[in-house]
């Protein structure tokens, strides 16, 4: 990871739960209407992350921290529909959860 900067406590939450595959803590910290995108598309949250995520055995690891806030980020990320590739993350919070998420291929 770069320089001093930290995940902010909620994103390195929603890190953990997405490699612990715990659906759980994942949908726990963020907000019961959140939204994202993929590729700069627009998804269905749930679906995409059952697919990408939970079903696929995902797996991200943090490469950089591209914003002082904490709330960007480049990781390498693996799964077995897709196998690995380089990402970007970036997350927008609202009341302490995340309202929505964006990734993409770096």
């Amino acid at each position: 990871m770069s320089g001093t900067a930290k995940l902010d406590p909620v994103v390195e939450a929603f890190v953990d739960a997405l490699n612990a595959q715990d659906t759980d803590q994942f949908y726990g910290v963020l907000t019961e209407d959140a939204t994202m995108s993929d590729d700069g598309v627009e998804r269905n949250l749930t679906q995409w992350t059952e697919a990408e995520i939970f079903s696929s055995n995902g797996h991200l690891v943090v490469d950089t921290i591209d914003s002082d806030d904490g709330l960007a980020l480049t990781a390498d990320y693996t799964n077995s529909r897709w196998g690995s590739m380089r990402t970007t993350w970036r997350f927008v919070l609202r009341d302490g959860l995340i309202s929505r998420f964006e990734t993409g291929q770096a």
